[in-house]
């Protein structure tokens, strides 16, 4: 096997890195932690980079979660659940995280759920109306939205002549 050479590169070298990385995506600071730890830069260098980009404006963390939510809603159709739990990965404050979503997304999570659960309901194949629901409620589960909300587009979608459960 191979190894890698891992050099280790200077503090302002790594600093003009994260600037060049910060300049083209938003990062948050917890990953841009990540990228300095396998630059096997110290703690002290960490802090100073990490300092260093907040003031100059390169990382932001409630601008990263406006936009991360912004993205996750509009091109995956995620739910609340799994955007919450997304951003905790990257170690965003729940404050911020509840006062970015409140602001973001109260009317475009039903709306994307709407169109999900109808056409997963549509696709689905079962042979009872209560195992196309199950099938349906464990796929809109895993994109993370709520039970409840799943429970009332169904309702909404099932046609009269159904057995709803």
């Amino acid at each position: 096997m191979e190894q890698k050479d891992t050099k280790v590169i200077s503090q302002e070298n790594a600093l003009k890195r994260m600037m060049r990385i910060c300049s083209r995506k938003e990062y948050s600071t917890y990953d841009i932690k990540q990228k300095l730890y396998k630059l096997q830069q110290s703690q002290s260098s960490i802090d100073t980079i990490i300092s260093e980009l907040t003031k100059n404006k390169f990382i932001n963390d409630e601008r990263f979660a406006r936009s991360f939510i912004k993205d996750k809603l509009q091109f995956s159709k995620w739910g609340e659940v799994k955007i919450r739990y997304s951003l905790r990965q990257k170690q965003i404050s729940d404050s911020l995280i509840d006062a970015v979503i409140e602001e973001l997304a109260p009317n475009s999570l039903n709306e994307h759920l709407q169109t999900i659960v109808a056409r997963k309901y549509q696709s689905v194949k079962g042979e009872t109306v209560y195992e196309k629901r199950t099938k349906v409620i464990r796929f809109a589960l895993g994109r993370g939205f709520n039970m409840k909300d799943i429970i009332k587009c169904l309702d909404k979608i099932s046609t009269s002549d159904e057995e709803i459960w």
